[in-house]
């Protein structure tokens, strides 16, 4: 892995996420999957792992009976006939997806999601639908998984009958987002790095339905610099993490948007926390880093991982 390239690739987001926003608008990614399923099975690890599951619970609030499972588990529903299966791996190599595929009982549909034409999982799978994100010179999975999540919302709107031109259109945005993003860093990089690097390690909340944020940009933080880094769902921090804010030097990235985030700013407010808040205001926030369209929140799920990525850069080029 490589700090200057992982850093190359990030700057390279907004001209590739636009350049998928076209292809959707041209075609279905998914048309060679055939017939709608009745059931789908998601299956991934790391970065591919968080994309899945914040994909697998969108499918089941529109209707569609949908589970992300680590592709490790023992615990891969037996669904059989009907089912869709979609192995998630960037390189097309990740082990444990393919061994998961020689666990699956007979009769599913199986359906590569990869970053990488030839690989392995493809070879394995019935048909194959790409990334789209281009080499990642850095060795991190970082545009990869901004494109996974693009993917499967192309799969949700093809399960659901939604839109694929408004899709476009929000990754479009997204792209949008991340240039502005890039482009102004010399005015808030500093600032919430210095916010974020503390001595006890990042925590970092977001909505449940964008809980892939705060996994993944734990993940970059951890696989970069090799800083303690912590993702949480925003309702779940006042059971899981507030305890820390007591005796630590906690520092905190919010994700903005959930309807729980009262209960953060309940503990965090009164023993000065540091908080970074990103994408929407946070009462009583040391910063608060807002970018164009971030009132939406599929806009948020596909950009917002960018500024997090940039301070992992920023101390992994540093260390």
């Amino acid at each position: 892995m490589s700090p200057e390239g992982f850093l190359a690739d990030l700057h390279r987001k907004p001209e590739v996420l636009a350049a998928l926003a076209d292809r959707l608008r041209a075609e279905d990614p998914w048309a060679p999957t055939g017939p709608a399923p009745e059931r789908v099975v998601l299956l991934g690890m790391g970065s591919s792992a968080y994309a899945a599951s914040v994909a697998a619970a969108r499918l089941r609030a529109r209707g569609v009976v949908a589970v992300a499972e680590l592709a490790s588990s023992d615990l891969v529903p037996s669904w059989g006939p009907g089912t869709l299966v979609v192995a998630i791996s960037a390189t097309g190599s990740s082990r444990e997806t393919l061994d998961a595929l020689d666990r699956l009982p007979a009769g599913c549909r199986t359906v590569a999601l990869t970053n990488t034409p030839g690989s392995p999982l493809t070879e394995r799978c019935d048909a194959t639908v790409l990334m789209e994100a281009g080499p990642e010179v850095g060795g991190v999975a970082c545009r990869s998984f901004q494109h996974t999540l693009v993917q499967l919302l192309a799969l949700e709107a093809r399960l659901t009958g939604g839109d694929r031109g408004a899709l476009a259109t929000t990754v479009a945005k997204a792209a949008e987002a991340s240039a502005a993003l890039l482009d102004g860093t010399s005015s808030w990089l500093p600032a919430v790095t210095g916010l974020l690097d503390g001595p006890h390690g990042v925590h970092l909340a977001a909505p449940a339905r964008r809980l892939s944020s705060a996994q993944q940009s734990a993940l970059m933080l951890r696989e970069g610099p090799r800083r303690a880094a912590v993702g949480c769902e925003a309702g779940d921090w006042a059971h899981v993490d507030v305890y820390l804010t007591k005796n630590t030097d906690y520092r905190l990235l919010v994700f903005a948007g959930s309807r729980w985030d009262d209960g953060i700013l309940e503990w965090t407010r009164p023993r000065g926390t540091k908080v970074v808040a990103v994408g929407g205001a946070f009462p009583a926030a040391s910063y608060v880093l807002r970018y164009p369209h971030d009132d939406e929140d599929d806009v948020r799920l596909l950009a917002e991982v960018l500024p997090v990525e940039l301070v992992a850069a920023h101390l992994w080029l540093g260390a």
